[in-house]
């Protein structure tokens, strides 16, 4: 079963700009999962209830929701792109890095 749920995730992650999870931010349904950790690893944990893993990637801030700051930021970054997971009621983002053309294109 662990492994079903696991290819259904992996299968459902995609990138999406904040223009898109913006709604979710406004009904306080996002989590920020630290790119140290397997994005489709922390979706299966939370949808079979691992809650020892969790509250322990919670307590190492490994898992939070987005700061007043952070949510200013991207207000401000339409285009800004993460991986996303939904696993409900949650979405579960990781931030992207800002890609290289668009940097190679500042003057």
């Amino acid at each position: 079963m662990t492994r079903d749920i696991k290819t259904a995730l992996a299968e459902s992650l995609e990138p999406a700009n904040w223009e898109f999870l913006k709604p979710h931010a406004q009904r306080d349904a996002l989590i920020i999962v630290s790119p140290s950790l397997d994005l489709v690893e922390v979706g299966s944990a939370i949808a079979q209830d691992e809650t020892d893993s969790v509250q322990q990637w919670i307590q190492q801030q490994q898992l939070q929701k987005p700061s007043a700051d952070q949510l200013s930021l991207w207000n401000v970054q339409p285009d800004k792109t993460f991986n996303a997971l939904i696993v409900q009621p949650y979405v579960l983002i990781q931030e992207l890095p800002t890609s290289e053309t668009s940097e190679a294109n500042d003057p």
